[in-house]
């Protein structure tokens, strides 16, 4: 028998790893692919503007505009006739006058972040919607009324419909908890508004947003709008607007005044 020799397996062995190996090899003239680094994620442009906190968890940062410091109404105006707002200022704070109606800023917004603080009466009497009923309305949008209501009510052991209670969307959302401190006792709101957005032709584009806390205690999350604030019937989005003021309401119920304080925004762009 004749032994054949194993020379010519082995080169064709050699040659195919060879060419084996080249295919795994980039191209002539590029190097291997770079190992992913940390710094490849790593953002460092735009730099976020420095925005100093206030002196506590409700002080107006540094960025904000204040519509209310303890002295005057000067931001404010009578949402009636424009005059000025009328409303009692006296140790800090601003007593709703009820003769004279709602007041609304001077200054129109379109997104932004409000904190506002108000009062109960201790001794407050009546029950449902006549504790000390009053709204924040996110955007004033005509007469009356109008607008995008936050319910301002005592709500501490007293019951009415609960899209109606403090912290509802007016008609609309139902708080998730009720962060109520009882009566005499000052409440704190902290509202993200996210203006509603028409097309060209008037038709709607996208909805109002709106996230509140009470308190500190998250009761509505990035909830939509169906529309403003209706008291009877279903709302609606009838009004195209671009920017408005901030109201307040001077409610019609016999029940006693309420208070206000600590009241600023920050424009969200």
């Amino acid at each position: 028998m004749r032994v054949l020799s194993s020379a010519p397996f082995a080169c064709c062995l050699i040659l195919w790893s060879a060419l084996s190996l080249a295919a795994q090899q980039p191209p002539a003239g590029q190097g291997a692919a770079p190992k992913p680094r940390p710094q490849d994620t790593e953002v460092f442009e735009p730099v976020p503007p420095v925005v100093v906190p206030g002196a506590s968890n409700t002080g107006a940062p540094s960025d904000a505009i204040v519509l209310f410091d303890g002295r005057n109404l000067d931001e404010w105006v009578n949402q009636r006739d424009r005059s000025p707002a009328g409303w009692t200022v006296a140790n800090g704070v601003f007593t709703v006058n009820k003769p004279v109606g709602n007041i609304e800023t001077k200054r129109t917004f379109r997104n932004y972040q409000l904190h506002i603080e108000w009062l109960i009466p201790e001794h407050i009497s009546g029950d449902g919607q006549a504790r000390g009923n009053s709204g924040v309305f996110l955007a004033s949008t005509g007469s009356g009324d109008a607008g995008y209501e936050i319910q301002v009510l005592d709500s501490f052991n007293s019951k009415t419909y609960v899209n109606g209670q403090a912290g509802s969307v007016y008609k609309q959302h139902i708080p998730l908890v009720n962060a109520m401190r009882k009566p005499g006792e000052w409440q704190a709101y902290d509202i993200i508004w996210t203006a509603p957005v028409w097309n060209p032709d008037g038709s709607l584009k996208s909805s109002a947003y709106v996230t509140v806390l009470h308190n500190g205690v998250l009761i509505q999350n990035h909830v939509e709008l169906k529309g403003e604030t209706v008291y009877i019937g279903p709302p609606n989005y009838g009004r195209p607007y671009d920017r408005a003021p901030i109201k307040l309401q001077s409610h019609g119920d016999p029940s006693p005044v309420i208070s206000f304080r600590n009241v600023w925004a920050r424009e969200l762009n």
